[in-house]
């Protein structure tokens, strides 16, 4: 089907023109309607997901939909909050006016979602802009084509496409869509592609969200819950067969306790039994990614697992030990359920390292010093994360999401998303009743002493 994505977006800006989306009822009852969609069509979206990659009612709810009602409710609840006016101190020389700044909506977004929590990560920030007062396109991945297409039928089917509308497609489509002017866009998505991406928004002066991944450390020090850290790696590595940007992408952990670890790996690994039939698991998203995967494993290395099938596009959840940074597993994020696990004598040493590699958008530590938590704050550059609980800090709204340096840059989640979509008008209201004459000529050695005092205070 040929669909003019010019004239769509000339649509959505009149639309967005005719002031209508400003409306603070008008927001909310949007976003109402979007709750209510959700909630009709949740066994359609089960099904789709399931279709895709074969991922269970319960991580779907538990690692999608959880966070998109939630940020709907978020929103609604405090959007008035958010969307005042907000006064700001007049500086002397000003005196006397009034200082306030005025939140406003960037007008017509794109938001570009990911295939691995197709969901999530196309909906959360689209209900941001649409909070903001923004109009939205949503342009999912098309590699879990099902989700795609629930998606668009949900919201096309019920939303006018001025206000809010799915467009599907492949590379060839969103190179179109990129042709036009968006005020604003929002991307998840590996690295490689946020460069096109940032370079397609550059020609537009189009600011951009960009929400990437990269090689995400864990470090384990030897002053931790051993059995506990290796319980919650294990489940945050192979939640979603390990297709999670904010998943750790390998463990640095102090030599001195790397055999205990590798041990508590193996039992947790048995113990929670992964496969698709206790709907625990999912499936590698296409074949192209499964045969990425197994050319990264280096077979002589696999402490545990290894076990693959191409046609049910598994593979199991696999440890590698005695792994370095020149190995191929190393070479790039992962994105799979693969585990690497490097040993270091020094903590200093490890640092380095990290720092010498491009910048994460995670950092997991699991140490019981709160020195060690000192240092790696003081030193590492990295997106978010967390001591002792990897991943659960995305469960916490009240944290802005998003990463830094080749990881992204610009954050969402609750107030951030809201800010994200929305520009800050900065403005000073001056009556006519007491005028200065220090800034008008002539000039004189007078007037500049009194300039001094008043504008360096």
């Amino acid at each position: 089907m040929n669909v003019n994505y010019t004239d769509i977006v000339k649509k959505q800006r009149d639309f967005f023109n005719s002031n209508q989306t400003k409306n603070i009822d008008f927001r909310i009852g949007q976003l109402k309607k979007l709750k209510s969609l959700v909630r009709q069509y949740e066994p359609e979206l089960y099904k789709a997901i399931y279709n895709d990659y074969r991922k269970s009612e319960f991580d779907t709810y538990a690692n999608e939909l959880s966070f998109v009602y939630h940020e709907i409710n978020e929103i609604i609840k405090k959007l008035h909050h958010w969307s005042r006016r907000k006064r700001v101190t007049t500086n002397l020389i000003n005196i006397p006016a009034r200082s306030y700044i005025v939140p406003e909506p960037l007008g017509v977004c794109l938001v570009i979602g990911a295939w691995n929590y197709p969901y999530l990560i196309s909906l959360v920030p689209s209900i941001a802009a649409i909070g903001a007062g923004n109009t939205v396109v949503i342009k999912p991945s098309e590699i879990p084509s099902a989700t795609s297409a629930i998606m668009a039928k949900m919201i096309n089917e019920n939303f006018p496409p001025e206000h809010f509308v799915v467009l599907e497609g492949g590379v060839k489509e969103t190179t179109e869509i990129l042709e036009q002017k968006f005020d604003k866009i929002f991307f998840t998505g590996s690295t490689n592609v946020g460069r096109i991406i940032y370079q397609a928004a550059a020609k537009h002066l189009t600011p951009v969200t960009l929400e990437m991944g990269g090689k995400s450390p864990a470090i384990v020090t030897r002053n931790t819950n051993l059995k506990d850290t290796a319980k919650r790696i294990i489940w945050a590595k192979f939640l979603n067969s390990g297709q999670t940007c904010i998943t750790l992408d390998y463990v640095l952990v102090d030599e001195t306790i790397k055999d205990e670890l590798l041990s508590y790996f193996k039992d947790y690994i048995v113990k929670f039994d992964y496969s698709f039939e206790n709907n625990n698991y999912v499936q590698i998203i296409n074949d192209r990614n499964f045969q990425r995967l197994m050319g990264l494993m280096d077979t002589t290395k696999i402490y545990y697992g290894g076990q693959s099938n191409a046609e049910q596009r598994f593979i199991a959840p696999t440890i590698m030990r005695d792994v370095t940074f020149d190995d191929k597993v190393m070479s790039e994020e992962i994105f799979g359920p693969i585990l690497p696990v490097i040993t270091y004598k020094d903590l200093d040493e490890a640092i380095q390292k990290i720092k010498s590699l491009p910048k994460p958008l995670s950092c997991y530590v699991f140490t019981n010093d709160d020195k060690v938590k000192t240092k790696i704050l003081n030193e590492l550059s990295f997106g978010g994360g967390a001591f002792n609980d990897p991943m659960m800090h995305i469960s916490n709204h009240h944290l802005p999401f998003g990463g830094v340096g080749e990881s992204g840059f610009g954050s969402h989640r609750g107030a951030a998303g809201f800010k994200t979509f929305s520009h800050y008008k900065s403005i000073l209201d001056k009556p006519f009743w007491l005028e200065t004459k220090l800034k008008y000529p002539p000039y004189n050695s007078s007037k500049l002493a009194w300039l001094r005092r008043l504008l360096e205070m």
